[in-house]
């Protein structure tokens, strides 16, 4: 069990899950080992940043990384194509801006750099092609300002990646999810919404069209997990409880049967703080095309 520590800062605490040899696989899935360009070529590689770029096919120009940390997705935009702005207030050279600013230097990318907090954005309107947030709305001091801005900073037919946001059925939820989250008591911050929430405040902010990506069937949202991984997982959780595995290989290895499964249990999954994924598109100009 890990022991109840709190820091004055998030480097404090990176740096001290950094130290424990027990949570090495935690720091790996968060990104958080050194070198941090090695942490963000393997980012780059995994299937979550795939089902991104996907998502961003064909689009090309300005990127906004909103809330960018460490900076690996700045550098999977930036290995995409995009001229990335990563905005991130901790000016910290482990988890913040001065780590991006020597990844940047390091691969040779076009990441600027700018400290400053999403709900007043220090852009003009319709500077972006594309804004993506990793994990950054659920943190956020004002949901429904921080949607607003990043509304005004897209061009016209500009597209929002809002990845892996954590949610709640329930508002009474929110306390068993900040209980059980791995790192909310190092030093804190974490936070989740309603589904409904999430919603409201980006159709609230203008945009045109949203497509919410659930959690068990989305490749962004299922990392660390692939459907491969997970699939491996129930069948040895399964076979636990009843010793069949070759049964329940064979039952569970059609990608259709295992898709319809994952589809039907959605219904059922009221976990706190699983994670969602939202896409969001701005209105095009009058006789545009998005």
């Amino acid at each position: 069990m890990m022991t109840k520590k709190r820091f004055g800062s998030w480097e404090d605490a990176v740096c001290w899950l950094r130290d424990q040899p027990d949570l090495r696989q935690l720091v790996l899935d968060a990104f958080y080992d050194d070198p941090l360009i090695s942490a963000a070529d393997r980012y780059f590689g995994c299937a979550e940043w795939a089902a991104i770029s996907r998502l961003l096919h064909g689009r090309v120009g300005k990127a906004l990384d909103v809330g960018a940390g460490r900076g690996i997705a700045s550098y999977a935009l930036a290995r995409t194509g995009f001229a990335v702005t990563a905005l991130e207030p901790d000016p910290s050279s482990i988890v913040g801006a001065a780590a991006i600013r020597k990844l940047a230097v390091d691969s040779d990318l076009p990441i600027h750099v700018v400290e400053e907090f999403s709900e007043q954005l220090p852009f003009a309107d319709a500077s972006f092609d594309v804004v993506f947030a990793r994990a950054v709305l659920h943190h956020t001091r004002s949901l429904e300002n921080t949607c607003q801005e990043i509304h005004r900073v897209l061009k016209p037919g500009g597209l929002f990646v809002a990845a892996r946001e954590h949610v709640i059925s329930k508002e009474f939820d929110l306390e068993k999810f900040l209980e059980q989250h791995p790192l909310h008591h190092l030093y804190g911050g974490e936070h989740a919404f309603l589904l409904k929430r999430y919603t409201e405040a980006l159709e609230g902010a203008g945009f045109a069209r949203l497509v919410v990506l659930s959690p068990l069937t989305s490749p962004i949202n299922l990392f660390p997990y692939t459907v491969e991984t997970l699939r491996k997982a129930i069948v040895t959780k399964l076979s636990r409880k009843i010793p069949a595995g070759p049964l329940w290989r064979a039952m569970l290895g059609s990608n259709a049967v295992f898709g319809t499964l994952l589809s039907v249990a959605e219904h059922f999954d009221n976990r706190p703080g699983r994670l969602y994924s939202f896409v969001a598109h701005k209105e095009p100009a009058l006789g545009g095309v998005s």
